[in-house]
């Protein structure tokens, strides 16, 4: 077998792996009734991920906790934080954040 067809044969289990990994829980889930206290616990499914993915970032500079008054991250992540509270606007939370990012770096 050639290295090309190789590369493209895993690919495509690759993708049929992927594809079915998403497809069973879907059709699964989509026969069975779910407890309303789920349906509203998993709307806040979303909001955790996007903060144990953002969170470390903005806490840490170099593996390292940085609750210091110099981390940047951590006062662009507040400053983008309190605009998605006030707003509810996504442009204008990024915005905020980058702005406030590169202007304290500027600084510092």
């Amino acid at each position: 077998m050639s290295a090309e067809l190789s590369l493209w044969l895993t690919v495509m289990g690759m993708g049929l792996v992927t594809y079915l990994t998403r497809l069973v829980p879907i059709l699964a889930l989509g026969r069975l009734r779910l407890p309303r206290t789920l349906y509203r616990a998993m709307r806040y499914i979303p909001v955790a991920v996007l903060a144990a993915i953002i969170l470390p970032e903005l806490l840490g500079q170099d593996g390292l906790l940085a609750l210091t008054p110099t981390n940047s991250r951590l006062w662009a992540g507040l400053a983008a934080g309190l605009v998605a509270w006030r707003r509810r606007q996504v442009l204008l939370t990024v915005a905020m954040g980058m702005a406030v990012l590169w202007g304290l770096e500027a600084l510092w």
